[in-house]
Formats: C-alpha cells, structure tokens, sequence
C-alpha cells in the first residue's frame, strides 16, 4: 500500500517518528507521502524524504496558511519542487468551512499553486472543504495544462464528486470513511469512483478509523493504520481488500511517478495487518 498524505512532520509525532515509520513497514506499507502544508512544513517534509528512501514529498501552503505564506513563498516552492523528492505541489486548495485565512487570500495563493504545478508538471494536491464549487472553478482554468490532480480528503456531496470525475481528477479517500456519523454519506458515493482513479491516505495524525478493533488507546491516527482505510473502502464497493490494497498502490505510483522499487506491491495482503501497531 501506498499512504498519499500523512502529516509526518505533525509535533504528534516528534517523539517517536522512527517507531511510526517502522509500524508502518510492517503493516505492509511500502510508501508515504508527506505533506507539506506551509513553506516551513514543506521544507521539513522535503528533509524527511530525502533521509529515507521509502517517503516522498509535496510542497504548497494549506489554504488554513494562506494568509501568513511569507515574502517569496512561491518562489521557494517552485524551488523545492526541484527536487526529486518532491512529487506534488499542495497541500493547497479552499476551505470555507474554517475560514481561518480569508477568502480572496486563499483563492490568491491557490491560484498561484495551480499555475506552479502547470509550470512544473508535477500533479497537484488538493484540499476542498466547502468551497462552493470555487475549488472546481479555479482548477478548470487550468485543466489542460495540469498534469494530474488529486482532492485529498475527499468529504464532499455526490455532485461534489461527479464534477471532479467528469474533470478526470483523482479521489483520495481516509479514515472520515470509516466514521458511522459523518462518513455515512462518503460511503455511499466510494463506489462511483472509477477503479483507476481511487486513492487512499490517512491524514495522519487525523481521522483515526473508528472501525479499528482493538481501539489504540491514543487517538493519535499513523500510516500502519492505512489498511483500515483499505478494508472500508473494499467493503463499500463490494470487493476484497487486497484487490483495492493493489490497486491503490499502483494507482499512487503512477499519479506521484515513484521510481520502479514502488511501482508495484512487494509483500502479499494481510487482511488484519492494519491493525499492526495498536497502541
């Protein structure tokens, strides 16, 4: 399995990051994306990366950041994306239901982001929340010149997602899938995402699955626990779990372009594997 986003660089997990990465390895986790949220996160996600050969990066500035993005972000995000290390441009994109950075402002550096990933040819990650179809609006002025595009998280309505497919985005799916109250509605729409569009992530330290057993006594979520993330979503669309487990690795190698040791699943599918490294 592949994790699209996790926020490794997140304090939760300052103490005891080696342990993370190795619980992750052994729930069959071959790769990690860490995500960088701001010019500060984007260069730490850079320099875990580059000190492990399993975890790659993305460098943008969360629209939650968009107000305090500091002189010259752009320019060193277009820098670090240089870097091969670096496979996406994000985590960027609108949320209006926070509001924590006001709304022209995020529209701005959005906007920025998109154009950076255009002239990079890196694909995009994206974050939507609420944006009233600003996120699509923007996005589609540059559809023929993105290279690819993911919308992590993905917590919107059935029209949310059928515009993205008909605009031949990517949907990254998490643990908010697995919550009995607010993933009730996102469960019934994971079936409608085409086999070679669908992803999956943790968010980490985000959205732990509520459908873990035994519970972790933290509520702290981490990349061991992706395969609760697989087991929902192959129980949605009526399929097994290592199918979804193997198509979602090859799906993520091919939209990040990893190198050929992750283009494929090496280690066979333990269905209770994503339990490994309860707390």
């Amino acid at each position: 399995m592949i994790d699209i986003g996790a926020n490794l660089t997140n304090a939760a997990f300052a103490d005891d990051c080696e342990d993370v990465l190795e619980r992750a390895h052994a729930a069959d986790v071959a790769a990690i994306v860490v995500t960088g949220t701001s010019v500060r996160g984007s260069r730490a996600a850079l320099a875990l990366a580059e000190a492990r050969s399993a975890l790659f990066a993305t460098a943008g500035v969360h629209p939650h950041d968009a107000a305090d993005a500091e002189p010259g972000w752009a320019g060193e995000l277009a820098r670090l994306s240089c870097c091969p290390a670096v496979v996406a441009i994000g985590e960027t994109g609108l949320d209006y239901h926070r509001d924590y950075s006001p709304r022209p402002e995020q529209r701005r550096v959005f906007r920025r982001q998109v154009e950076l990933a255009v002239e990079t040819g890196k694909p995009l990650f994206v974050h939507d929340r609420e944006s009233g179809g600003d996120t699509r609006t923007i996005l589609a002025d540059y559809r023929s010149g993105l290279s690819d595009c993911v919308i992590h998280c993905f917590t919107g309505t059935a029209e949310d997602l059928e515009g993205y497919l008909d605009d031949g985005w990517h949907i990254g799916i998490t643990g908010w899938v697995c919550d009995e109250r607010r993933g009730r509605d996102l469960a019934g729409l994971v079936s409608r995402i085409p086999d070679d569009r669908l992803l999956i992530e943790t968010d980490a330290p985000y959205l732990l699955p509520r459908t873990m057993t035994p519970r972790p006594r933290s509520r702290r979520n981490e990349p061991a626990f992706l395969g609760w993330v697989a087991r929902r979503v192959a129980e949605c669309r009526g399929a097994e779990t290592a199918d979804i487990e193997r198509l979602t690795h090859a799906n993520a190698a091919r939209f990040f372009r990893l190198p050929e040791p992750f283009a494929a699943p090496t280690n066979p599918s333990r269905p209770d594997g994503a339990a490994t490294g309860s707390e």
